[in-house]
Formats: C-alpha cells, sequence, structure tokens
C-alpha cells in the first residue's frame, strides 16, 4: 500500500468521523449539555488524526510531487479549523459550546469533502 493510497484512505475515515462528531456535538448541545469529556477526546482524536493526514499528504507531495494548490489550502484549512473554533468559544456556555464544535466537525467534514475532490 502506498501513501497516496493510505492518504486516500484515512481521508474517507476523517469525513465519516467528523460527520458523526457533528452530529454527537449537536446532539449535547440541543441536550442542554456541553461537551462531555468522552467528546473531547474524540476532538483530540480528530485533531490527531487530521495531522496525520497532513504528513501523508506531504509524503504523498515528495514522492508523486505536488497536487492542486486548492487541495493544499483545504487541508490547511481542517487542520486549523477545530482548534479554532474551540479558542473562540472556550468561554461560552456550555450548550453553545457543544452546538458550535458540532457545527465546526460538520464543516469540517465538508472540508475533507472539498479536498478529496480536489485531489
Amino acid at each position: 500500500m502506498n501513501v497516496l493510497s493510505l492518504h486516500a484512505q484515512l481521508a474517507t475515515t476523517l469525513i465519516l468521523y467528523l460527520a458523526a462528531l457533528g452530529v454527537w456535538g449537536i446532539v449535547l448541545g440541543i441536550g442542554g449539555s456541553g461537551p462531555t469529556p468522552s467528546y473531547r477526546g474524540a476532538l483530540v482524536i480528530a485533531g490527531v488524526a487530521i495531522v496525520a493526514q497532513g504528513v501523508l499528504g506531504a509524503g504523498a507531495w515528495v514522492s508523486i510531487g505536488p497536487s492542486d494548490p486548492i487541495h493544499v489550502l483545504y487541508g490547511l484549512a481542517l487542520l486549523v479549523t477545530l482548534p479554532l473554533v474551540a479558542t473562540i468559544v472556550r468561554e461560552g456556555s456550555p450548550r453553545r459550546t457543544a452546538l458550535s464544535l458540532g457545527l465546526a466537525s460538520l464543516f469540517a467534514a465538508g472540508l475533507a469533502i472539498r479536498g478529496m475532490t480536489t485531489g
């Protein structure tokens, strides 16, 4: 299995995982609770997977050459989305925090889909 196929498979996994996190966060927010420790841990796992995706993408770039620059831009946007939203809503109400993180996760899943279509 080469680096490019691992990059593609992790992208599919990330899309499904981020979509599940999005639904989970929205359900937590609608229920009036804030992000649980399990949910925060799942967000950290997503962040680690996004970094791994970037490392695989850099490896693919080195081995087969550069891809479309917009593909790289989507990857960079994906990398900063969840930490940025988590920083912005850190001081808000627990309900708002859960909803914001859920929506940000869905947005990140959309970024990953767009990245796949440009890759």
